[in-house]
């Protein structure tokens, strides 16, 4: 099976969490810092589709620039959305792990184990 790939943000204690965790199973994954290199468009909707999500369940709503971009208005497309992601990374859920088809968000940290 080839390396996890886990997108992480170094600041975020769940993040560190989950790539300890991977580590503690014996996982070498490769490491995005997906603030400085965000996924593409075309990344992010395969990880929505590996995630089963849709664009706005990944968002972190919570963020000031969700608010100021005033994203939480319903009639933004989920086109829309992927682009503000892509535009502001750090509206995006963290960790994510993928392995191979599947892809999980590391809360609680223990939650990616089962894609393992």
């Amino acid at each position: 099976m080839a390396k996890p790939v886990i997108y992480h943000n170094p600041r975020c204690s769940k993040s560190r969490q989950t790539l300890a965790l991977l580590e503690e199973q014996g996982h070498v994954p490769v490491v995005i810092d997906y603030l400085k290199t965000p996924p593409t468009a075309p990344e992010l909707r395969a990880l929505l589709k590996k995630l089963k999500m849709k664009p706005r369940e990944l968002m972190r709503k919570g963020e000031e620039i969700y608010k100021t971009l005033r994203l939480d208005n319903e009639k933004l497309s989920d086109e829309n959305l992927v682009e503000a992601m892509v535009k502001n990374p750090i509206l995006i859920e963290r960790p994510i792990v993928v392995a191979g088809a599947k892809a999980k968000i590391g809360r609680p940290p223990e939650s990616v184990l089962d894609i393992l």
